[in-house]
């Protein structure tokens, strides 16, 4: 249970890497848009500012003059008279208006605006002339109102650009000493990032290539022959400890398959031991050699010969040269020395046919395969019945395996003798007629995909089955014997 929290709560290297990329990335976003907002909110009050200044110096500068001018001819009918100048001083109201509208400054705002008010004045004091009744009182309203407003408006709208102009000089040096601190910031927060990070990386780097080191070191002992299962290397990274806690899991598997494979090892030597001896039967040997001497007292010297020059083969053959794997026309011939050598014992109570192709003669056979077959139809079913009897012995391709048949007419056996013996058979029972040591070395070498089946029927015969693979005799190696 600790192990699986302590598991829980490791990072993997993506999401420790994606932390890495968060520490340098948000905080460099964060400076950036900070730096950016201010120097927009300074840029867009300067360029305000600069438009207000702009627009307030397209003012008409001579916007008394003509007003008062033309004003000056409306009101004494003069031939120059043009109207009244409604359309500047509508202009001028506009202006100040628009000027408005985009003035943040207190004094500025308050000048502006008189500008406005003073326009809207001006416009209904230049209406009122109309209504004077005599020459004297328009021209007497001409110069106590028309002539004061326009001043006004023009000392007012001066006083604004005055007012803005100051403020953007002001602006500047406030922009300007905001720069030179927000580099300073910038770069203190750049050094305290660059220190974080490195700190950082340093710890996570550290934490990766010590467990990788210790992880090597322990394949370089392994290289070795250390195949004992070790603490699994402590990481914080997940990824890691899996492979870590893996691999200490694959040594133990290793180690178990290695003393299996010893364990194995030792049984198909065992089962080897088991054959050749169960092979050199003392009772066969006898019984043969008491034939060879009946034969050569009752002066059958032909038959004798034969007799002796089959046991002859039989155990150079069962030799062969030490190999433990030999070709089929080997094992064939093998097997025809010992059908042979029955033959003259048992003369008229058997019969025998042996039919492997020439095709097969080229794939290999654990040796000592067909011979133990053999022995057990002879002895447990031709020997068993007074008829006489017959054992075929066949050899087919199926696929990439080699169905082996040994088959007789001999007792048979009921079916729980049957059930019983298939049960040894697999189980490892020492019954079985040496059955079983045939089956366990035959898996031992090739798996246990292939082996002996046997079926039987009591008064009707017995046939077993050896399926091997299709290996030929230049691929030997691939049987690991």
């Amino acid at each position: 249970m600790k192990n699986l929290i302590a598991k829980l709560k490791k990072r993997t290297m993506s999401a420790k890497l994606k932390r890495l990329i968060a520490v340098i990335l948000v905080p460099m976003v964060v400076v950036i848009a900070i730096l950016i907002g201010i120097l927009a909110w300074y840029s867009l009050q300067y360029r305000t500012i600069l438009h207000n200044v702009t627009a307030a110096s397209a003012f008409n500068q001579d916007f008394k003059s003509e007003v008062d001018l033309k004003m000056f001819y409306y009101v004494s009918d003069s031939a120059y008279a043009d109207g009244k100048p409604m359309d500047e001083v509508e202009n001028a109201r506009k202006l100040a208006e628009e000027l408005l509208d985009q003035t943040t400054e207190k004094k500025s705002i308050e000048a502006v605006g008189s500008v406005r008010d003073l326009c809207v004045t001006l416009e209904m004091r230049m209406d009122e002339i109309d209504d004077a009744k005599s020459y004297d009182e328009r021209m007497t309203q001409l110069e106590s109102n028309i002539y004061i407003l326009t001043d006004l408006i023009q000392t007012y709208m001066y006083d604004y650009l005055y007012y803005e102009s100051v403020h953007l000089s002001q602006l500047q040096d406030v922009i300007t000493s905001q720069v030179r601190i927000l580099i300073v910031a910038t770069v203190f927060a750049m050094i305290v990032l660059i220190v974080t990070i490195g700190v950082y990386a340093s710890r996570m780097a550290h934490g990766i290539s010590g467990p990788l080191t210790s992880l090597t070191k322990r394949v370089e002992d392994i290289k070795s022959g250390d195949f004992s299962v070790h603490e699994p290397v402590r990481a914080s990274e997940l990824e890691i400890q899996t492979l870590s806690d893996g691999f200490e899991e694959m040594v133990g598997m290793l180690n178990s398959l290695i003393q299996e494979n010893k364990k194995a090892e030792r049984r198909k030597r065992h089962a080897e031991l088991e054959l050749i001896q169960a092979q050199v039967n003392p009772h066969f040997l006898y019984n043969t050699l008491d034939t060879i001497i009946w034969l050569v007292e009752a002066d059958q010297k032909a038959e004798s010969i034969k007799m002796v020059s089959a046991l002859s083969d039989f155990f150079r053959f069962g030799l062969s040269r030490g190999q433990d794997v030999i070709s089929l026309e080997e094992e064939q011939k093998h097997v025809l020395s010992y059908l042979s050598i029955q033959k003259i014992r048992y003369q008229d109570r058997m019969d025998y046919k042996v039919n492997i192709p020439e095709s097969l003669y080229k794939y290999s056979v654990p040796k000592l395969t067909l011979q133990p077959l053999v022995e057990n139809s002879i002895y447990h079913g031709i020997k068993l019945q007074r008829e006489k009897g017959s054992i075929r012995v066949d050899a087919v391709e199926v696929g990439d395996k080699i169905e082996l048949t040994v088959k007789d007419n001999g007792a048979g056996m009921t079916a729980e003798r049957l059930e019983e013996l298939r049960k040894a058979i697999k189980t490892g029972e020492k019954i079985g007629f040496g059955l079983r040591t045939v089956h366990e070395r035959m898996q031992l070498l090739f798996g246990e995909e292939y082996g002996l089946t046997i079926s039987s029927a009591e008064g009707v015969g017995t046939t077993i089955t050896a399926v091997i693979p299709k290996i030929e005799r230049d691929q030997e190696g691939l049987l690991n014997v």
